[in-house]
This record gives C-alpha cells, structure tokens and sequence, in this order.
C-alpha cells in the first residue's frame, strides 16, 4: 500500500454503502466480495487495459473504464491506475477488495442504464467498505462505446446481404436473422452476428429496448408475424418493413383486425428507406435504408428510448454531427 499522503484536490460524490472484509491479495478478495470473479479477474492480469479497449472496441462491446484520479492516505494502487469493465469481464486493477467490487458494480449499473455520462465517485477506504487502509480514493468512470444502436435485420436475401455490410461499418451492433443457413454468405462481417433459428419470430424478444428492426424476409405471412410483434412491444426506436405502399395497406388491414391501433401502426416505415434515394437494384435499396437508420439515430441523438416514442441514443460525439 502507498503510505504517502497525498493533497486531496477535491471532494466529489457519495461514499460507498458498507460492505464485505478487509483488503487482501486480489483474487482472495474478489473471492470474498464477489463470487465466482476470480477465473474472470485472473483473464483481466493477462490483458492491460489499453489491449482490452482496442479489443472490446473492434468488437462493439461497450465498456466502462474506471481510473484512480486521486489518493489520500494509505491506498491499494496510486493514481492513474485503470481497470476496464465489461458485462461479464473485467481487465487489469484498481487494488481488489471491496472498493473493487464496488467499482464493477458501478460500473456494470452504467452498462445496464447504458449512460453516456462521466461519472466521479469518493470512497473512504475504512469500516464503511470493510477496508483497513484508512486512506481516501477518487475513481473515475467514463462509458467506451455505449451506448450503440442494436439493429435486428430479419432475412437474408439479396436485400439483406448488400445491407448488413453497410449497417455493420457503422457504430451499431447487428443481429442477422434468418431460418436458412444456406441463405448467408459465408463471410459475415465484422461488427454482425448470424443468428439461424427456425423460430424466427422469438428473436424478436432478444433486441433490448430501443432497438431498430428492419424486415425483409422470403415470407410475406412471416413479415405480418414479425411485424405484430414488435409493433406488441412498443419500444422500438425504428422499424422498417420492406414492401410497397399496396403491402402496406394489406398489412395495416389485418393489424387493425388483431386490435393494434392507428396510431402504433403509424410508426412502421413501409416503404422503408430515404425516398431521395431511388433505384431497385439491391444495392440501391440497401443504400436507401442505411442512409434512413443514420438519420434515425442522429435526429434523436442523446434521447432516452421510452414506450410509444421513436428515438435512440446518440451514436456519434457533437463534433462529428451537423449543426440544427
């Protein structure tokens, strides 16, 4: 432990609720405050947080970094220390212990919330975190790559597969769903995940809130299945249904007949894709729907997903959007 006092710059936010036993080597501590980390923390020593990022990153896995901005008294790592926290991982650390489990626990409720803000938290580290160091800390946590838009495509088709490369190169997480496996590329880019389930319809319950949904399956009954239910959940930030405005007619029909109201069925884009963008060849129609989804998400950038509204976290930093 450093036993060098350190002049405390400032007094930030709330201290940690009490907790746990005193500090000891890492893993024994994480044993004790959290089980079952220990094979998870013993991954962390073999990666340091600057490979984790880079990794997570090209991975499109969002992740909250945790640094040690400020030290007072006696302390389990000095200032500057980093500790990079996934959903299920964590890389490199802060000192173990309690303040440890805490910082994960912090930082995973930021994942869930999927908050965009920096967060700075004080912990005294004495009876109230079950620690004998008697010094104070500072950690700062800073969201990396969260939240991102989740981007459901139903159908592998030629529309499809011209489309998911576009959706891909851009900041979102894709699900590729389709029943036939055949129907994919053997070459699925980076940043989508193939998803081949017979049962179609149940991925639609996978996506979490706020997720864009785009439909264009081989089926136009599978469509109206798809369509109703996600219309049924409500908290969708786009869905896109590929078709005419004849298809769209038919459709609004028979979910009139099943109760959904007019003004659910309003928030469907069919025909989907921007309307400047014209042509049939697959390319040109993936291009229009792409260019529809980065509009969605940069309109409503920064706004909270909520039951019956259409809008999604923002995607892109200021800098990189168009001034109003």
């Amino acid at each position: 432990m450093n036993n060098n006092d350190k002049p405390h710059r400032s007094e930030t936010t709330n201290t940690a609720t009490d907790s746990g036993t005193d500090t000891g080597p890492v893993a024994e501590q994480l044993a004790l405050a959290a089980p079952g980390t220990i094979a998870t923390h013993l991954e962390a020593e073999q990666m340091s947080w600057i490979s984790a990022l880079a990794d997570l990153q090209q991975q499109g896995q969002p992740c909250v970094l945790v640094t040690i901005i400020e030290e007072r008294g006696s302390t389990p790592r000095n200032a500057g220390s980093k500790m990079v926290v996934t959903a299920d991982r964590i890389f490199e650390t802060i000192g173990g212990g309690h303040l440890e489990f805490k910082a994960m626990e912090l930082a995973r409720e930021m994942l869930e919330q999927r908050s965009q803000d920096t967060r700075l938290e004080r912990f005294s580290l004495g009876a109230s975190l079950g620690q004998c160091c008697g010094g104070a800390t500072v950690l700062l946590f800073e969201p990396m790559g969260q939240p991102q838009a989740q981007i459901a495509v139903f159908g592998a088709g030629h529309v499809g597969r011209a489309l998911v490369p576009l959706l891909a190169s851009l900041p979102c997480k894709v699900r590729w769903i389709d029943s036939r496996e055949n129907e994919f590329p053997e070459q699925i880019p980076a940043g989508a995940d193939k998803v081949v389930n017979d049962e179609v319809v149940d991925e639609v319950d996978a996506m979490p809130a706020g997720s864009y949904y785009i439909v264009m399956t081989h089926n136009h009954q599978l469509d109206l299945e798809l369509t109703a239910a996600i219309l049924k959940r409500n908290d969708f930030a786009y869905y896109g249904l590929i078709g005419s405005k004849t298809k769209r007619v038919k459709f609004e029909h028979r979910l009139r007949e099943r109760g959904f109201d007019e003004a659910l069925m309003a928030r469907m884009r069919c025909p989907m894709g921007l309307a400047e963008v014209k042509g049939k060849l697959p390319i040109e129609i993936a291009v229009s729907i792409a260019g529809e989804v980065i509009a969605t998400y940069n309109a409503s950038f920064g706004q909270d997903v909520k039951k019956g509204e259409s809008s999604v976290a923002k995607l892109l930093p200021a800098s990189r959007r168009a001034s109003p």
